[in-house]
């Protein structure tokens, strides 16, 4: 367990809709509150959307994979990140930081700049220029405005409840993954009723494709990995095991049931349309159709929220203390340029989503390899000296980080933009580079020098 700098005290009940005052720092005992079990609406909420359906689709109309083959690949990538993402939040309770915060003790303050950069790129630019396309496609295929004017719609209310914080995020998913259950519980069941299980791909994808579709999942679900002790760093020490089994199977169970109703719909006869989210829907009857549009839209919102508020948290987690006082500031200002990003994506978002979830397992793999590593290691101690020691020095997790990154990029990657000698030699392996990734980050921190707090 580890040491607090505060005395326990009752959790005290804080009004939602009031602005979050905590930023970095370490979350004081006396303000901690809520219940592990409600990690599983927060995180079954933010994937209950058409990218995770999206992911789906890509196993069985662009990987060539049979139904079974994608559903094996699919479940398989999902369940390894759901695990490791139920590992890290359990760590919440007991250090009561953000994820990116925590990865000082990996990395040391300076070489924790980079790990923080990319999750801050990531969440609040990436994912959120992802998401806001999808939203904005749904809420035009169903009022026929301009996917513009959509657009503007779902980053006003993603920006709005980030900006007020956490209390109101959790409160939001709580009650929208309700709804959203319902919903895509009924659409699930008529799509694998309608699907036609038995047709073959044109071009079978075999193991290369069955590969890309394990790591397209894991790459997807595993992008929630970097957020997750700022979901449970509020809870009462001693939550962690149940938070982390909450968060887990939330996780697991929205992601994979969804990606399997993407991989059905398309082998549907003539679910076909030049916008997505209308093909995913046609074949549902007229009033369905627009309700699940409408959930699409909300399911990205959703995800959006947690990836300005993750972003932010990532951001204020390289240093900047003069932002420090002010967080409510970062949200606004992600979400401006992430509008802009969406803006730009809306005609070709489709093929763009496929090279960005691969991108995204590259340089996670190895971080992940690195925090898991470190985590194990320095079970049982107390972080709290290292977590904002700003003179704290771990240069052997940068160094593992980077060297699994750029070996595994530079021999295995299978992008459009470059292909690696190993991937090109055997193209029939697809890709391997976040596998390559964890491996080599993993066992080389385990075997350098670590760290510990300063006399």
């Amino acid at each position: 367990m580890t040491a607090q700098p505060t005395t326990a005290a009752p959790a005290t009940r804080v009004r939602p809709e009031t602005v979050e005052k905590r930023s970095t720092e370490t979350i004081p005992l006396a303000e901690r509150r809520g219940r592990p079990a409600h990690l599983a609406w927060t995180w079954s909420s933010p994937n209950l959307e058409f990218a995770t359906v999206f992911v789906g689709v890509l196993a069985t109309q662009a990987f060539g994979l049979t139904f079974t083959q994608a559903a094996a690949a699919l479940l398989l990538g999902n369940g390894l990140a759901a695990l490791s993402h139920a590992v890290l939040s359990a760590r919440g309770p007991a250090t009561g930081v953000p994820q990116m915060v925590l990865g000082r003790v990996a990395f040391g303050h300076r070489g924790n700049l980079l790990p923080s950069a990319l999750m801050a790129v990531m969440a609040g630019f990436g994912w959120f220029a992802v998401n806001s396309v999808s939203a904005a496609f749904a809420l035009s295929a169903l009022t026929t405005l301009p996917a513009l004017v959509c657009l503007v719609a779902v980053v006003l209310v993603q920006i709005a409840v980030a900006a007020l914080g956490h209390d109101l995020v959790h409160l939001f998913e709580r009650y929208a993954a309700v709804a959203l259950a319902v919903v895509f519980a009924v659409v699930a069941v008529l799509t694998f009723a309608k699907a036609d299980y038995s047709v073959v791909p044109a071009t079978p994808g075999g193991t290369g494709g069955f590969l890309l579709a394990v790591a397209t999942a894991w790459g997807y679900t595993a992008g929630w990995n970097p957020y997750a002790t700022d979901y449970t760093r509020y809870l009462r020490p001693g939550t962690g095991p149940a938070a982390g089994r909450a968060a887990g199977l939330g996780l697991f169970a929205s992601t994979s049931v969804l990606m399997l109703a993407g991989a059905a719909s398309a082998l549907i006869p003539g679910a076909v349309s030049d916008n997505p989210t209308e093909a995913f829907t046609s074949h549902l009857p007229g009033p369905l159709a627009d309700v699940t549009l409408l959930a699409i839209a909300l399911g990205a919102v959703c995800a959006n929220i947690l990836n300005v508020y993750s972003g932010s948290m990532s951001f204020l987690a390289m240093g900047f203390t003069s932002l420090t006082r002010r967080r409510a500031v970062v949200p606004v200002a992600f979400g401006v340029v992430g509008f802009l990003l969406a803006w730009a994506g809306l005609s070709d978002a489709g093929h763009a989503y496929e090279q960005f979830l691969l991108v995204i397992a590259y340089w996670i793999a190895p971080w992940l390899g690195v925090v898991l590593v470190d985590q194990f290691a320095r079970r049982g101690q107390d972080l709290q000296p290292l977590l904002h020691d700003r003179g704290f020095r771990n240069p052997s997790g940068l160094v593992a980080m980077l060297a699994g990154l750029v070996v595994s990029v530079v021999l295995f990657a299978n992008q459009e933009a470059y292909v690696g000698p190993v991937a090109a030699a055997v193209p029939g392996i697809g890709d391997l580079t976040a596998l390559v990734g964890f491996l080599l980050a993993a066992g080389l921190y385990a075997v350098l020098p670590r760290r510990g707090a300063r006399p």
